[in-house]
Protein backbone atom coordinates (compact mmCIF):
# COMPACT_ATOMS: atom_id res chain seq x y z
CA UNK A 1 0.00 0.00 0.00
CA UNK A 2 1.18 3.50 -0.84
CA UNK A 3 2.36 5.84 1.57
CA UNK A 4 0.82 9.19 1.31
CA UNK A 5 2.70 11.89 3.10
CA UNK A 6 0.94 14.19 5.28
CA UNK A 7 2.25 17.41 3.59
CA UNK A 8 1.47 16.06 0.02
CA UNK A 9 -2.33 17.14 0.43
CA UNK A 10 -1.01 20.97 0.36
CA UNK A 11 1.62 20.70 -2.81
CA UNK A 12 -1.42 21.03 -5.11
CA UNK A 13 -3.38 23.51 -6.18
CA UNK A 14 -6.51 22.88 -3.07
CA UNK A 15 -10.25 24.01 -4.01
CA UNK A 16 -13.64 22.92 -2.18
CA UNK A 17 -13.58 20.62 -4.83
CA UNK A 18 -10.68 18.84 -4.26
CA UNK A 19 -10.83 15.15 -2.62
CA UNK A 20 -8.76 12.66 -1.25
CA UNK A 21 -8.81 8.81 -2.32
CA UNK A 22 -9.27 6.65 0.48
CA UNK A 23 -7.40 2.84 1.22
CA UNK A 24 -11.41 1.76 0.32
CA UNK A 25 -11.22 3.29 -3.60
CA UNK A 26 -13.27 6.09 -2.60
CA UNK A 27 -12.70 9.72 -2.58
CA UNK A 28 -13.31 12.27 0.11
CA UNK A 29 -13.58 15.93 -0.26
CA UNK A 30 -10.85 17.98 1.66
CA UNK A 31 -13.00 20.18 3.76
CA UNK A 32 -16.11 19.13 5.98
CA UNK A 33 -18.61 20.45 7.67
CA UNK A 34 -19.35 19.47 11.26
CA UNK A 35 -22.29 19.53 12.67
CA UNK A 36 -21.75 18.51 16.65
CA UNK A 37 -23.66 20.45 19.38
CA UNK A 38 -26.08 21.96 16.62
CA UNK A 39 -29.77 21.38 17.84
CA UNK A 40 -32.00 18.75 15.99
CA UNK A 41 -34.37 21.64 14.99
CA UNK A 42 -31.23 23.70 13.42
CA UNK A 43 -29.28 21.46 11.79
CA UNK A 44 -30.94 21.00 8.39
CA UNK A 45 -31.12 24.76 7.39
CA UNK A 46 -26.93 24.80 8.50
CA UNK A 47 -26.54 21.97 6.26
CA UNK A 48 -28.14 23.65 3.88
CA UNK A 49 -25.83 26.38 3.84
CA UNK A 50 -22.98 24.38 3.78
CA UNK A 51 -24.05 22.51 0.91
CA UNK A 52 -25.19 25.99 -0.66
CA UNK A 53 -21.52 27.42 0.10
CA UNK A 54 -19.82 24.53 -1.68
CA UNK A 55 -19.28 21.84 1.16
CA UNK A 56 -19.53 18.40 0.13
CA UNK A 57 -18.63 16.36 3.13
CA UNK A 58 -20.78 16.57 6.25
CA UNK A 59 -19.82 15.02 9.51
CA UNK A 60 -22.81 13.87 11.94
CA UNK A 61 -22.82 11.44 14.50
CA UNK A 62 -25.73 8.96 15.95
CA UNK A 63 -24.68 10.90 19.73
CA UNK A 64 -25.15 14.19 17.96
CA UNK A 65 -29.39 13.40 17.77
CA UNK A 66 -28.97 15.47 14.49
CA UNK A 67 -28.90 12.81 11.49
CA UNK A 68 -32.23 13.56 10.40
CA UNK A 69 -31.47 17.02 9.49
CA UNK A 70 -28.30 16.23 7.99
CA UNK A 71 -29.71 13.72 5.67
CA UNK A 72 -32.96 15.73 5.10
CA UNK A 73 -30.78 18.71 3.65
CA UNK A 74 -29.24 16.21 1.52
CA UNK A 75 -32.21 14.44 0.37
CA UNK A 76 -33.91 18.20 -0.48
CA UNK A 77 -30.84 19.22 -2.74
CA UNK A 78 -30.91 15.88 -4.11
CA UNK A 79 -34.30 16.59 -5.23
CA UNK A 80 -34.23 20.13 -6.33
CA UNK A 81 -31.63 18.56 -8.49
CA UNK A 82 -28.73 20.86 -6.95
CA UNK A 83 -26.97 17.46 -6.39
CA UNK A 84 -26.68 14.17 -6.72
CA UNK A 85 -26.20 11.74 -4.23
CA UNK A 86 -22.84 11.19 -5.23
CA UNK A 87 -21.53 14.51 -4.87
CA UNK A 88 -22.02 14.36 -0.99
CA UNK A 89 -19.83 12.30 1.83
CA UNK A 90 -21.97 11.80 5.06
CA UNK A 91 -19.66 10.56 7.48
CA UNK A 92 -21.82 8.83 10.70
CA UNK A 93 -20.70 7.33 14.40
CA UNK A 94 -21.45 4.49 16.17
CA UNK A 95 -21.79 5.86 19.73
CA UNK A 96 -19.77 5.25 22.76
CA UNK A 97 -19.30 3.54 24.55
CA UNK A 98 -18.90 0.91 21.75
CA UNK A 99 -21.98 -1.73 21.77
CA UNK A 100 -20.35 -5.09 20.28
CA UNK A 101 -21.19 -6.48 17.00
CA UNK A 102 -25.23 -6.60 17.70
CA UNK A 103 -25.30 -3.29 18.81
CA UNK A 104 -23.19 -2.14 16.28
CA UNK A 105 -25.44 -3.30 13.10
CA UNK A 106 -28.51 -1.92 14.99
CA UNK A 107 -26.54 1.20 14.95
CA UNK A 108 -25.78 1.54 11.37
CA UNK A 109 -29.10 0.09 10.46
CA UNK A 110 -30.75 3.44 13.23
CA UNK A 111 -28.66 5.82 11.22
CA UNK A 112 -29.57 4.95 7.46
CA UNK A 113 -33.06 5.32 8.87
CA UNK A 114 -32.50 8.28 10.64
CA UNK A 115 -30.26 9.73 7.23
CA UNK A 116 -32.99 8.41 5.06
CA UNK A 117 -30.14 7.52 2.47
CA UNK A 118 -29.38 4.47 0.49
CA UNK A 119 -26.24 4.54 1.74
CA UNK A 120 -23.53 6.22 4.17
CA UNK A 121 -20.07 6.86 2.74
CA UNK A 122 -18.15 6.74 5.75
CA UNK A 123 -19.12 4.95 9.07
CA UNK A 124 -16.65 5.35 12.22
CA UNK A 125 -16.37 4.08 15.83
CA UNK A 126 -16.74 7.15 17.82
CA UNK A 127 -14.31 6.26 20.60
CA UNK A 128 -12.39 3.03 22.38
CA UNK A 129 -14.18 2.84 25.10
CA UNK A 130 -15.84 -0.27 25.51
CA UNK A 131 -13.31 -3.21 26.04
CA UNK A 132 -11.57 -4.95 23.47
CA UNK A 133 -14.24 -7.73 22.60
CA UNK A 134 -16.60 -5.07 22.21
CA UNK A 135 -14.11 -2.89 19.71
CA UNK A 136 -13.44 -5.88 17.65
CA UNK A 137 -17.55 -7.04 17.40
CA UNK A 138 -18.34 -3.28 16.53
CA UNK A 139 -15.61 -3.45 13.96
CA UNK A 140 -16.79 -6.63 12.94
CA UNK A 141 -20.47 -5.47 12.07
CA UNK A 142 -18.81 -2.09 10.06
CA UNK A 143 -17.14 -4.82 7.91
CA UNK A 144 -20.00 -6.33 7.04
CA UNK A 145 -22.04 -3.16 6.65
CA UNK A 146 -19.80 -1.92 3.83
CA UNK A 147 -19.76 -5.53 2.63
CA UNK A 148 -24.07 -5.64 2.37
CA UNK A 149 -23.49 -2.05 0.55
CA UNK A 150 -25.12 -0.18 3.76
CA UNK A 151 -21.37 1.65 3.82
CA UNK A 152 -18.71 2.74 1.74
CA UNK A 153 -15.97 3.21 4.12
CA UNK A 154 -15.14 2.28 7.62
CA UNK A 155 -12.73 3.70 10.67
CA UNK A 156 -11.97 5.08 14.33
CA UNK A 157 -12.35 8.36 16.17
CA UNK A 158 -10.28 8.86 19.00
CA UNK A 159 -8.12 5.37 19.26
CA UNK A 160 -4.47 6.41 20.51
CA UNK A 161 -1.94 3.88 19.07
CA UNK A 162 -2.22 1.16 21.46
CA UNK A 163 -5.86 0.96 20.09
CA UNK A 164 -5.10 1.44 16.16
CA UNK A 165 -2.26 -1.29 16.36
CA UNK A 166 -4.94 -3.63 18.34
CA UNK A 167 -6.90 -3.02 15.73
CA UNK A 168 -4.61 -4.22 13.32
CA UNK A 169 -4.47 -7.66 15.23
CA UNK A 170 -8.20 -8.16 15.29
CA UNK A 171 -8.64 -7.18 11.30
CA UNK A 172 -5.91 -10.33 10.62
CA UNK A 173 -7.84 -12.28 13.76
CA UNK A 174 -11.04 -11.51 11.59
CA UNK A 175 -9.61 -11.87 8.58
CA UNK A 176 -8.49 -15.56 8.89
CA UNK A 177 -12.00 -16.10 11.04
CA UNK A 178 -13.82 -15.17 8.12
CA UNK A 179 -12.38 -17.75 5.15
CA UNK A 180 -8.57 -16.35 5.09
CA UNK A 181 -9.88 -13.60 2.04
CA UNK A 182 -7.72 -10.72 1.68
CA UNK A 183 -9.76 -8.05 3.18
CA UNK A 184 -12.35 -9.85 5.19
CA UNK A 185 -10.85 -8.43 7.95
CA UNK A 186 -11.43 -5.05 7.09
CA UNK A 187 -9.55 -2.07 5.45
CA UNK A 188 -8.98 1.43 7.94
CA UNK A 189 -9.71 4.14 5.53
CA UNK A 190 -10.24 7.31 8.37
CA UNK A 191 -9.24 7.79 11.55
CA UNK A 192 -10.77 11.38 13.37
CA UNK A 193 -9.15 13.04 15.92
CA UNK A 194 -8.99 16.66 17.87
CA UNK A 195 -6.28 18.40 16.27
CA UNK A 196 -4.98 21.92 16.00
CA UNK A 197 -1.72 23.76 16.87
CA UNK A 198 -2.28 23.22 20.94
CA UNK A 199 -3.03 19.62 20.23
CA UNK A 200 -0.75 17.87 18.11
CA UNK A 201 -0.50 14.41 17.98
CA UNK A 202 2.30 13.39 15.98
CA UNK A 203 2.21 9.45 17.15
CA UNK A 204 -0.95 8.84 15.69
CA UNK A 205 0.27 10.71 12.45
CA UNK A 206 2.74 8.87 11.42
CA UNK A 207 0.94 6.00 12.08
CA UNK A 208 -1.49 6.92 9.80
CA UNK A 209 0.94 7.95 7.09
CA UNK A 210 2.66 4.87 7.48
CA UNK A 211 -0.85 3.10 6.08
CA UNK A 212 -2.63 5.80 3.77
CA UNK A 213 -4.77 6.40 6.58
CA UNK A 214 -6.59 10.28 6.51
CA UNK A 215 -6.35 12.01 9.25
CA UNK A 216 -9.14 14.25 10.41
CA UNK A 217 -9.14 17.12 12.31
CA UNK A 218 -12.33 17.82 14.37
CA UNK A 219 -12.06 20.93 16.61
CA UNK A 220 -10.18 22.55 14.14
CA UNK A 221 -10.36 25.75 15.62
CA UNK A 222 -9.88 24.81 18.76
CA UNK A 223 -13.64 24.90 19.95
CA UNK A 224 -12.78 29.08 19.70
CA UNK A 225 -10.84 29.14 22.87
CA UNK A 226 -7.82 30.25 20.91
CA UNK A 227 -8.64 32.62 18.52
CA UNK A 228 -7.27 35.70 20.42
CA UNK A 229 -3.86 33.90 20.78
CA UNK A 230 -1.39 36.77 19.93
CA UNK A 231 0.31 34.85 17.27
CA UNK A 232 -2.38 33.43 15.45
CA UNK A 233 -3.63 37.25 15.30
CA UNK A 234 -0.46 38.34 14.24
CA UNK A 235 -0.37 35.47 11.36
CA UNK A 236 -4.16 36.22 10.18
CA UNK A 237 -3.18 39.99 9.67
CA UNK A 238 0.01 39.21 7.73
CA UNK A 239 -2.38 37.06 5.27
CA UNK A 240 -5.95 39.23 5.51
CA UNK A 241 -7.52 36.62 6.96
CA UNK A 242 -9.52 35.55 9.92
CA UNK A 243 -7.55 33.30 12.70
CA UNK A 244 -10.27 30.74 11.97
CA UNK A 245 -9.35 30.79 8.49
CA UNK A 246 -5.93 30.45 9.36
CA UNK A 247 -6.64 27.64 12.01
CA UNK A 248 -8.29 26.46 8.74
CA UNK A 249 -5.50 26.23 6.54
CA UNK A 250 -2.98 25.21 8.84
CA UNK A 251 -4.71 21.99 8.88
CA UNK A 252 -4.86 21.46 5.11
CA UNK A 253 -1.06 22.22 4.93
CA UNK A 254 -0.51 19.70 7.28
CA UNK A 255 -2.31 16.97 5.79
CA UNK A 256 -5.82 17.32 7.69
CA UNK A 257 -9.31 17.22 6.62
CA UNK A 258 -10.47 19.43 8.69
CA UNK A 259 -14.13 19.66 10.05
CA UNK A 260 -14.96 23.36 11.36
CA UNK A 261 -18.46 23.68 12.53
CA UNK A 262 -21.13 26.89 12.83
CA UNK A 263 -24.58 27.32 12.60
CA UNK A 264 -24.12 30.99 11.34
CA UNK A 265 -24.24 31.47 7.76
CA UNK A 266 -21.65 34.16 7.50
CA UNK A 267 -18.86 32.12 9.54
CA UNK A 268 -20.25 28.76 7.89
CA UNK A 269 -18.97 30.79 4.33
CA UNK A 270 -15.93 32.34 5.88
CA UNK A 271 -14.56 28.97 6.82
CA UNK A 272 -14.77 27.87 3.31
CA UNK A 273 -12.67 30.89 1.84
CA UNK A 274 -9.12 29.11 2.92
CA UNK A 275 -8.12 28.16 -0.60
CA UNK A 276 -6.82 31.41 -1.79
CA UNK A 277 -3.99 31.98 0.09
CA UNK A 278 -0.94 29.49 1.60
CA UNK A 279 0.74 29.67 5.09
CA UNK A 280 4.59 30.30 4.34
CA UNK A 281 6.99 28.10 6.09
CA UNK A 282 8.14 30.44 8.66
CA UNK A 283 4.79 31.37 9.43
CA UNK A 284 3.54 27.35 10.07
CA UNK A 285 6.41 26.87 12.98
CA UNK A 286 5.92 30.37 14.39
CA UNK A 287 2.18 28.69 14.58
CA UNK A 288 3.49 25.69 16.18
CA UNK A 289 3.10 25.16 19.73
CA UNK A 290 4.99 22.59 22.45
CA UNK A 291 1.50 22.49 24.45
CA UNK A 292 -1.05 19.76 23.96
CA UNK A 293 -4.32 20.01 25.71
CA UNK A 294 -7.29 19.11 24.60
CA UNK A 295 -10.69 21.25 24.65
CA UNK A 296 -12.99 18.84 25.57
CA UNK A 297 -11.88 14.72 25.93
CA UNK A 298 -8.79 12.56 24.90
CA UNK A 299 -9.89 9.35 24.89
CA UNK A 300 -7.02 8.24 23.03
CA UNK A 301 -5.15 7.83 26.48
CA UNK A 302 -7.49 5.26 27.40
CA UNK A 303 -7.07 1.82 28.61
CA UNK A 304 -7.84 -1.37 25.93
CA UNK A 305 -10.32 -2.53 29.01
CA UNK A 306 -11.57 0.59 29.94
CA UNK A 307 -15.50 0.90 29.17
CA UNK A 308 -16.14 4.11 30.37
CA UNK A 309 -14.40 7.49 29.92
Amino acid sequence: MPKRKLHEISKAPLTLQSKLRLNSGYEMPVLGFGVWSISADKTQQACKQALDAGYRLIDTASVYKNEAGCGAAITAAIESGALQREDVFITTKVSTPLPGYEGAKKSIDTSLENLGLEYIDLVLLHAPYGGSEKRKGSWRALVEAVEEGKVRSIGVSNYGVHHLEQLETHIAELEAERGGRPGAGGIISVGQWEAHPWCVRKDIEEWCQERSIVFEAYSPLARGFRLKDKTLKAVAKTYGKTPAQVLIRWSLQNGFVPLPKSNKKARIIANAEVFDFEIGEDDMRRLHTKEFKTTYWNPTVSGLEDTTP
